[in-house]
């Protein structure tokens, strides 16, 4: 018997320490790199709206934890604390592999070095070891009187794992509250303005529109570079082509193709490099090698590529063409306005309009766009219908690193977009005035623009599909293609659209 009180002792002790050690080190290591714990928190689904608070409630929480534990008469106290922390970040970590968009990163340490899978499976272990220590301490008190009887101790467990897990849920629903509102704007939708045509499942989600003729679709990929995967309009595959690059032993990071039939682009902007060559053999020569780094770029014409480049003075973005037969750039610093630091705040989606000969350049985090010709002369400044009229960021420095970080998600006002001759399609991410929820759960909602007129006109919905939202999107006339998850889907808009482009 003597024993066996000895042995529930040292299981006890063995908890204690394990916790002390987990919380201790976990503390530290967040204190030590505090402003990049502070930019992970930001950076999740859950906590952005609160992230400077529990931030610092946290590790001064764990701390306090293995206060109580290492001192004997508040260790029962402690070991409760403890299961309801340890509860609070499993639920925590369950929500965000089941129930957010995306999965932030881990917050430092040797734990970072686990996938949240992993996390999850350490986080209930340690819950169950928290369960363990607190029933051998019932059964180590030493008078009968001073135990906490089973039904009792069953009451405060369920209490306590039901009070952390409704902490945990009730920060998340006022997080999503706070960063995701409704915008005093008016949508119109009109009846059936698209119309599913013909689907089909790529099997891989690292596919993406790299062009569009009058009966073929162009798709690159992510993960095999040089492949273009060529389908027709019924979305069935026609053929597959790897592109030759001449030279071919250039330190590519980011590869992105563009085709404008007859002739494609294989572009890097962190090289940077751009290649051209025709569609009828796949053969490609490098035509500009060198110069200003890029991020996003668009085809004009066979001779010209617009891009959103870094300044070589300051690092701001810059909107600038390459000519490459002249081989030399225009860059027009008027026409990308800086709100913050010049390379967030400048972020966006770059288009061109072959028929209204103007490039177009849509702000990814506030409600603006501007046109320009091919010259880079700004025909005007328009705006989408939604208020944010700047953006949202929380640009920070980490001066250790020299790296400037967002410290939160931000606030996407214009997720994608397209141009199809004066008619400006984009996704926006902003619900509206008088907008039922259910819809931008199961749909993506994309706002028409006549960029002539400069007016908005209305809006339709490309429903999600297997729980996919809408990735990015082409239009050809009355022809939208889009990319679902793995799938990619045609659509024929209805004449209430395509009646609006300018004869």
């Amino acid at each position: 018997m003597r024993f066996n009180s000895n042995l529930k002792s040292i299981i006890l002790e063995l908890i204690c320490l394990l916790y002390i050690f987990l919380f201790v080190y976990a503390a530290v290591s967040k204190l030590v790199d505090f402003e990049n714990f502070r930019i992970q928190l930001g950076q999740s689904p859950l906590l952005s709206a609160f992230a400077y608070w529990v931030s610092i409630l946290v590790p001064v929480t764990e701390l306090l934890i293995c206060t109580l534990l290492i001192i004997p008469r508040f260790r029962l106290t402690g070991l409760f604390a403890s299961y309801g922390l340890m509860v609070m970040f499993t639920v925590y970590i369950f929500i965000v592999l089941h129930y957010t968009s995306f999965v932030p990163c881990s917050c430092g340490g040797v734990l970072e070095k686990l996938s949240w899978t992993e996390h999850l499976i350490f986080n209930g272990i340690f819950v169950l070891m928290a369960v363990i220590g607190i029933i051998l301490y019932r059964l180590i008190t030493p008078l009968e009187k001073d135990r906490i009887k089973p039904q009792k101790l069953s009451f405060i467990l369920i209490g306590i794992g039901l009070f952390s897990s409704a902490v945990v849920i009730v920060l998340f629903i006022l997080s999503e509250n706070i960063v995701h509102y409704h915008n005093k704007l008016t949508r119109r939708f009109p009846h059936t303005p698209a119309k599913v045509i013909h689907t089909s499942n790529l099997k891989l989600n690292s596919y993406y529109i790299a062009g569009i003729d009058s009966d073929k679709i162009y798709l690159g990929n992510d993960t095999a570079p040089l492949l273009v995967t060529v389908l027709d309009q019924q979305l069935k595959q026609i053929e597959k082509k790897v592109i030759d690059l001449e030279p071919k032993d250039l330190p590519f990071q980011a590869v992105k193709i563009i085709v404008q039939s007859p002739y494609f682009f294989v572009l890097d902007g962190r090289v940077p490099c751009l290649y051209r060559g025709q569609t009828k053999d796949w053969k490609a020569r490098i035509k500009v090698r060198g110069g200003a780094y890029f991020t996003t770029a668009e085809a004009i014409d066979s001779t010209a590529v617009a891009v959103r480049a870094h300044s070589s003075i300051n690092g701001e973005s810059i909107l600038g063409v390459i000519d490459l037969d002249k081989g030399k750039t225009i860059l027009n610093p008027e026409i990308l306005q800086k709100q913050f630091d010049g390379v967030f705040d400048t972020d966006g989606q770059l288009l061109y309009s072959p028929e209204l000969k103007r490039i177009v350049f849509l702000y990814a985090y506030r409600n603006e766009f501007t046109v320009a010709d091919r010259d880079l002369k700004i025909d005007f400044r328009g705006n989408t219908i939604d208020t944010i009229t700047r953006a949202k960021l929380t640009v920070v420095r980490i001066k250790e690193k020299g790296q400037r970080k967002l410290a939160k998600p931000p606030l996407f006002v214009n997720k994608s977009s397209a141009v199809s001759k004066d008619l400006l399609f984009v996704n926006s991410a902003i619900p509206g005035h008088y907008e039922d929820d259910k819809i931008w759960k199961s749909a993506s909602i994309i706002d028409v623009y006549d960029i002539a007129q400069k007016r908005y006109l209305f809006s339709f919905c490309i429903y999600d599909i297997k729980g996919k939202k809408l990735k990015s999107f082409i239009i050809q006339g009355n022809k939208l293609i889009a990319l679902i998850g793995s799938h990619i889907v045609r659509y024929d808009l209805d004449e209430k659209i395509i009646s609006n482009y300018r004869k």
